[in-house]
């Protein structure tokens, strides 16, 4: 893999095919893309691309297009990349210029990002909105230009329904889209607490279905949160509890203890004496 460093030469970027080649541009003529997904970037993050970039180079050129009757250049792909290089203070970074149109852009925008994975949901969300809305694309259009089915995007759009305080509430609980999506069953009034009990009992999308179910039904009280333990888990508390009884009395404690196991439990009687023997 080619490494491009900051330090090599700036080349003109107007020399004869340079569309689909790599080549430098000034990193000031390179414009954000007003689809980028993204909106929130991990300052730390951005700095240790940065401390790898100063070392190493850029690893990967920066995708953009030339903008019409323009000098500038619109970011496709790379905006971490470019960030990180502002961070530096560089005056030019590595670009493959291609050939797209506006829509075209959007949609690559969007799709290098849903690729790489590491979007939220809400981003997403917001993402394929801005598409359908800025550039006229109905929801069959867009399924097909990102590759998903129709009823992704859907279910992916009505995420936005919740409100801003709530979408910040999901994304402070670290709630998944399934359980997102379940709080639009409830009535808006009833969301906040639940969000903030889903996310503190830590419950997984079965769970939070069924607390909703109650929640729908009008029954007091919050559901039991049944908690899932391993055989290893248990086992690990039993032998705690059995050095405990074991140092009571290495201690001088008589105590008498009574284990009966099942299937289902374990259970142990201990009597502890109030006076000496």
């Amino acid at each position: 893999m080619a490494i491009f460093s900051k330090t090599q030469p700036a080349q003109d970027i107007r020399t004869e095919n340079a569309v689909n080649k790599v080549v430098e541009i000034p990193i000031n003529s390179i414009v954000p893309n007003p689809a980028q997904p993204r909106v929130v970037f991990d300052e730390y993050e951005l700095s240790r691309l940065a401390v790898s970039i100063q070392q190493n180079g850029i690893l990967q050129p920066l995708t953009v297009r030339r903008l019409e009757n323009s000098t500038d250049y619109e970011l496709i792909a790379g905006e971490r990349r470019l960030r990180a290089c502002k961070l530096l203070n560089m005056s030019f970074v590595p670009c493959i210029i291609i050939t797209a149109t506006v829509k075209d852009s959007a949609v690559l925008a969007v799709l290098e990002n849903l690729q790489r994975q590491d979007l939220s949901f809400m981003e997403e969300a917001y993402a394929i909105k801005n598409l359908i809305d800025y550039y006229g694309l109905t929801q069959e259009e867009t399924a097909a230009r990102l590759g998903t089915a129709q009823s992704t995007i859907a279910n992916k759009l009505r995420l936005l329904k919740l409100t801003d305080e709530e979408k910040a509430m999901v994304v402070k609980y670290k709630l998944t889209e399934r359980q997102a999506r379940a709080l639009l069953r409830l009535e808006s009034e009833k969301r906040p607490d639940a969000i903030h009990y889903i996310g503190t009992n830590q419950l997984n999308t079965a769970q939070t279905d069924t607390y909703i179910d109650e929640l729908i039904k009008g029954k007091p009280g919050k559901p039991k949160v049944r908690r899932s333990w391993t055989y290893r888990a248990v086992n690990l508390y039993i032998n705690t509890f059995n050095k405990t009884i074991d140092a009571m009395k290495e201690a001088g404690i008589n105590c008498e203890t009574v284990k009966n196991r099942t299937d289902d439990f374990v259970e142990y009687v201990v009597k502890i004496p109030l006076k000496q023997g």
